[in-house]
């Protein structure tokens, strides 16, 4: 029985590629029309295309996305979104969830390597190569002047995959210092089931399911100055470590 649920997962992880591919290459010309609009611009045109990716996508996968607001956000003002970074799935979970404002990703640099995605990669996110603290700093500026935009944010204080199997990993310090830099307040995304929809180690582990994302209160930094980042990142994290226990979230193995 084992063995058949494992072919019928690869039959399903193959299609939702397929389907993954189709779609973007239909909508490859459209992100080409929309780059020379420039990057604040054309970066907004090419979330819209990416968000009707994502809702496409999910939608033939078979994933159902859902949000719980514990706060609903004020779209009135640009914020730092922060998420528990734990599966490729969290993508098109941002892209779902965030709807009525504009933004964006702070996103690996490796990853625009990839053929056609890279394009829409570059074109939508602010790219980091955390190996290198020169090119780390620059996104930093970059990420200020797009808050000075009045455009938020998307940061993963994680900086990769959580794969401790503890509710967060270790947080770096960007996000804080530009919140507190900028006196942008903060709120916490929680991502609860992207894990069991599609595991870190395999492509082929990828199932169809609930996709629930979780808006925690807003957290606000104006009491916080230039050098508080630790202070103001272990209240971030243990806020979003404690929803996540609370939340029962599969990957944790070990609450102490």
């Amino acid at each position: 029985m084992h063995f058949l649920v494992k072919i019928i997962q690869y039959i399903y992880s193959i299609y939702a590629f397929t389907v993954f591919l189709i779609l973007m290459l239909v909508l490859f010309p459209l992100v080409l029309v929309a780059i020379p609009f420039g990057k604040l611009r054309g970066g907004n045109m090419v979330y819209v295309i990416c968000r009707f990716w994502a809702d496409a996508a999910l939608f033939l996968w078979g994933i159902r996305p859902s949000i719980i607001y514990e706060e609903q956000p004020n779209p009135g003002y640009p914020v730092i979104f922060v998420f528990n970074h734990i599966s490729y799935m969290d993508i098109p979970a941002i892209l779902v969830s965030l709807r009525n404002r504009h933004y964006r990703v702070l996103a690996k640099a490796e990853m625009a390597k990839i053929p056609i995605f890279g394009t829409f990669y570059r074109a939508a996110t602010v790219m980091v190569d955390r190996s290198n603290p020169e090119k780390r700093a620059e996104s930093i500026k970059i990420l200020l002047s797009v808050i000075r935009k009045n455009i938020s944010v998307v940061i993963a204080p994680e900086g990769t995959f959580n794969t401790s199997r503890q509710p967060l990993k270790e947080f770096y310090n960007g996000a804080f210092k530009i919140a507190i830099e900028t006196n942008t307040p903060i709120i916490p995304m929680l991502f609860l089931d992207t894990y069991s929809r599609l595991n870190y180690h395999s492509v082929f582990s990828l199932t169809p399911g609930k996709c629930r994302t979780v808006f925690l209160p807003e957290i606000q930094v104006h009491n916080y100055q230039p050098g508080d980042e630790e202070q103001l990142k272990n209240r971030v994290y243990e806020t979003m470590k404690a929803a996540l226990i609370r939340y029962e979230v599969n990957w944790i193995i070990n609450n102490d």
